[in-house]
């Protein structure tokens, strides 16, 4: 085997870049597609990344952007691979080839989640490279998140962080038919704050063309007024006693303003003004802001914006359930405080009488769980369908019901469980958290399922299931025996609760 073949070198819009065969796939890390957006650059939308000379090694990953943790870490590996300590060169991307020599093959596009505020393309869980044997060129890509992407600040763009993904979408449109990939047959995948993303990109005027199928995994149902937006900004700067412009912040390292957002974190459940968003795990959410995004996306999809692009979207049944043990709730909800969230969270103001009439057996933690998943993913995810089928698209509908193993059980089929299925990943990262160790042989099978319907439908569009429609609402359920399958809509229950009530964009309360 010669040097070509184990450490292959591809020409991209910027220079070469020289990557390594591992497993039989093709590894290029690292590679920049946008300029650090640092300096001048701060607070702006994404300028083209500085053209190279000679070749690039692109053997490690690109730092993450500016973050800071939510709670408890998760119990993690550390990255998939060696991190580049270049601290400003925020914004590259990764791409694993089954064959940078072939020509057309299906392009998959991770956009992580992480409430607007957290995400790496280097954590363990994307390793793209079993979807790769699968057939596919996998890009995974870093954007802003936080302040620096998605606080609205005077002087800056609006959702920067969504700026970004346009910007590696343009790349992966330019340059990756040299790493053997389709730029004609792109898919989106990405979950929560992901899907989000890509709910996001499917109404962007900027992100049109770039893409032509889309998985959202999990959509979150916030999105701010640029009223919303700005107050967060403002608090968010009270304490450091300037004001929410992006001239006022250039100078201020990310450290001290990440400082700033630990202070914003302690005083949230303070800010009545915010609504139910005070009683979340974050004050960033893409900004409706009229010109980078002009409308949110299910009155966009409602309206065909999109109707041209195939969309699989869907959520876990247990959403709320990784929140619970993360926060220590398990087994601690109560009387209280499932009122206090069915109050916050439901539809309408008699929406405690009514959850508690729809699931009559249910207890304080299970209500406290299921409220939260409704508005928060379920309702969300669902409503996409909705919207995006009536606008004239093609929506295919699923639920991952498979109750992980871990932590005894108490997870059920959690928020985030789907990301380690859908890549193939389950001995480190996020499995260890979500999984448990080692991955059970019905995590295999499940996963199995997953990432053969994400690929096939990369591949030939159609991820093996009929089209969502309003009268039989079919769902694909993912789970082992007969629990899986094609039927109705399983939480038919929650959807009668929800009926009457459309995903708003969120303000900032009187």
């Amino acid at each position: 085997m010669t040097a070509a073949t184990t450490h292959p070198v591809i020409s991209t819009s910027a220079g070469e870049v020289r990557g390594r065969v591992e497993g039989g796939v093709a590894v290029f890390r690292g590679i920049p597609f946008a300029a650090p957006p640092v300096g001048r650059h701060r607070f702006q939308a994404p300028a083209p990344a500085a053209p190279w000379d000679g070749v690039r090694e692109a053997d490690v990953f690109g730092p993450p952007p500016p973050q800071s943790l939510m709670g408890p870490p998760p119990p993690v590996t550390g990255p998939a691979g060696p991190v580049r300590h270049d601290p400003t060169e925020w914004l590259t991307l990764n791409v694993w080839s089954p064959d940078p020599g072939a020509t057309g093959l299906p392009v998959m596009v991770w956009i992580y989640g992480g409430a607007y505020r957290l995400g790496s393309s280097a954590e363990p869980a994307y390793d793209g490279a079993t979807l790769a044997r699968s057939g596919a060129v996998v890009v995974t890509a870093n954007h802003r998140v936080g302040v620096e992407g998605f606080a609205q600040l005077d002087g800056a763009p609006a959702n920067r962080g969504l700026l970004d993904q346009v910007a590696a979408l343009a790349w992966v449109r330019d340059n990756i038919a040299a790493f053997g990939g389709d730029p004609a047959r792109v898919t989106v995948f990405g979950e929560s704050a992901g899907a989000g993303s890509i709910a996001s990109l499917l109404v962007m005027p900027a992100a049109a063309g770039l893409f032509g199928r889309a998985i959202a995994q999990s959509v979150p149902g916030t999105f701010f007024t640029p009223v919303l937006a700005r107050d967060a900004a403002v608090q968010l700067c009270r304490p450091l006693g300037l004001d929410p412009t992006a001239a006022a912040l250039a100078d201020v390292a990310p450290e001290r303003l990440l400082d700033a957002l630990a202070e914003l974190d302690r005083r949230m459940p303070t800010m009545t003004s915010w609504g139910l968003v005070a009683s979340t795990p974050t004050p960033f959410s893409p900004v409706v802001d009229g010109e980078v995004l002009p409308t949110d996306p299910w009155t966009g999809l409602a309206a065909g914006t999109a109707r041209d692009v195939a969309l699989v979207v869907g959520h876990n049944r247990d959403e709320w359930r990784l929140f619970l043990a993360l926060g220590g709730l398990v087994g601690a909800v109560t009387e209280g405080m499932a009122a206090q969230a069915l109050a916050t969270f439901g539809p309408g103001p008699d929406a405690a009488q009514r959850y508690r009439e729809a699931f009559p057996e249910a207890g304080a933690e299970e209500l406290y769980a299921t409220v939260h998943s409704d508005r928060m993913f379920r309702m969300p995810s669902v409503e996409l369908a909705v919207a995006h089928t009536a606008g004239g698209g093609r929506s295919h509908l699923y639920e991952l019901t498979w109750p992980s193993p871990a932590i005894g059980g108490v997870l059920g089929a959690c928020h985030a469980l789907d990301v380690p299925l859908v890549f193939g990943v389950l001995d480190r990262g996020l499995a260890l958290m979500v999984l448990g160790s080692p991955p059970t042989a019905e995590a295999v099978e499940v996963s199995e399922q997953m990432r053969a319907a994400w690929t096939a439908f990369a591949r030939d569009g159609d991820p093996g299931w009929a089209p969502y429609d309003a009268q039989r609402e079919l769902t694909r359920v993912f789970d082992t025996g007969d629990r899986g399958g094609v039927r109705a809509y399983p939480e038919a229950a929650s959807r009668r609760l929800w009926a009457d009530a459309p995903v708003e964009v969120l303000d900032l309360r009187p």
